[in-house]
């Protein structure tokens, strides 16, 4: 039996292919199964893939391939926390440099349309500190696209 709650992620047609990269890219990720539809349907015909199950970071997805009718949007994403600038530019860069894009203050988005939040702990540990911390941080943050761990260290220094 698998978990009681499950993320439900709804693709066009290439939920296996979105699994299988996000697998290679996020430690603790796999891919556990690939369910074809056993009959034609709106998004997909008999014996196209239809459901794949799989983690992000240890959270368990699903990937619903159902055609066109519900795009991605920022309304959901992945928030992954890094530890250093090294791991943020990894992830980042992978998901980039795989046919996604940048965004703002640490958003990306990958070839899917799957929002993504690359952030560093740094930066969430400014914005709970409150006070001037959090201010200087998160005027910093909005400058950035992929977040700056060394720029957010000095300016956490400046909020005490």
């Amino acid at each position: 039996m698998g978990p009681k709650n499950t993320i439900c992620i709804w693709y066009d047609r290439e939920a296996e292919a979105a699994a299988r990269f996000y697998a290679s890219v996020f430690p603790d990720s796999a891919v556990q199964a690939v369910h074809h539809a056993p009959l034609d349907n709106p998004g997909s015909r008999q014996g196209e893939v239809l459901v794949v199950r799989f983690t992000v970071c240890g959270i368990a997805c699903i990937g619903l391939n159902g055609g066109p009718i519900f795009p991605q949007s920022e309304a959901f994403s992945f928030q992954i926390a890094t530890d250093t600038q090294e791991e943020t530019d990894r992830y980042w860069n992978a998901i980039v440099g795989n046919g996604g894009q940048e965004s703002e203050c640490g958003w990306c988005k990958d070839r899917w349309g799957v929002n993504w939040q690359i952030t560093p702990r740094t930066l969430t540990k400014a914005l709970a500190a409150g006070g001037a911390e959090a201010r200087y941080a998160f005027a910093a943050m909005m400058t950035m696209r992929k977040i700056d761990v060394a720029a957010i260290d000095a300016v956490r220094r400046q909020g005490h």
